[in-house]
């Protein structure tokens, strides 16, 4: 393959997802994603210059795949990796003081094998859960444009149809993650109330789809240190919205 075909290749991965035929192949696709200028030179330059507190490791620099089982029950949606946290580990929520939070969390229900993670090797195994995020390159300033959540968004579509066996229930992290979530559902023909419903901690949505199935949208505060630190999101906030999950998934 030529080097131009390549650049093409890495630009049109989005528009590649929907013929991708396994979990696993769809996290590799979005490792090759170069679809978003302003994204893969913010990635690219954050890791040419990696912190202090992490001079002399090597920095991922590239889109983070999503991280779980392929047959979850429940997917938590993020809103895009951290720029020295899995842009750094290559893992999302790995890595940063968000991840902290959200690790030790799904330990304490029993779907985390540990409380922290570190680093993509350190043996972290999930149980009935995947992590994904609209956005899998970390943004500037932690915030993506409408138009490259828009770009990603086949990644999170396919993603949906590859777990719609099994997968019950999307706990979202966030108003972003909430929005980007309603439009991918939206065009993949469930059926959402209208006015759409607004993100809030603990909001539940129950939406069909025309097969039979359903998927029940629960919405949490983002695990960030804006929130947590302040003690919007509590430990105990989390826990519960965790465990109505598992009570929704079975």
């Amino acid at each position: 393959m030529t080097a131009a075909r390549a650049g093409r290749d890495a630009r049109d991965a989005p528009s590649r997802a929907a013929g991708v035929a396994t979990i696993g192949a769809l996290d590799e696709l979005v490792t090759t994603c170069r679809a978003c200028p302003r994204l893969v030179a913010w990635r690219e330059a954050v890791a040419a210059a990696p912190r202090a507190s992490y001079a002399g490791q090597t920095y991922w620099g590239r889109p983070v795949p999503s991280l779980g089982a392929p047959d979850a029950r429940i997917l938590v949606v993020g809103l895009a990796p951290a720029a020295h946290g899995a842009n750094r580990t290559g893992r999302m929520f790995t890595g940063d003081r968000s991840g902290d939070v959200l690790f030790a969390a799904l330990h304490r229900a029993g779907l985390a094998s540990q409380p922290l993670s570190v680093s993509a090797d350190d043996g972290l195994v999930l149980t009935g859960v995947r992590i994904t995020a609209p956005v899998h390159c970390a943004p500037p300033q932690n915030k993506p444009t409408p138009q490259e959540r828009d770009t990603c968004s086949p990644y999170l579509a396919r993603e949906l149809e590859l777990l719609g066996p099994t997968v019950r229930v999307a706990l979202v992290l966030g108003g972003f993650g909430w929005q980007a979530l309603l439009g991918v559902l939206d065009r993949a023909g469930f059926s959402l109330p209208r006015p759409l419903p607004r993100f809030g901690h603990g909001a539940e949505v129950v939406v069909p789809h025309p097969d039979g199935r359903t998927l029940t949208l629960l919405g949490c505060y983002h695990v960030s240190q804006q929130n947590t630190f302040t003690g919007r999101l509590t430990p105990a906030m989390l826990d519960a919205v965790i465990a109505r999950a598992q009570q929704i998934a079975g």
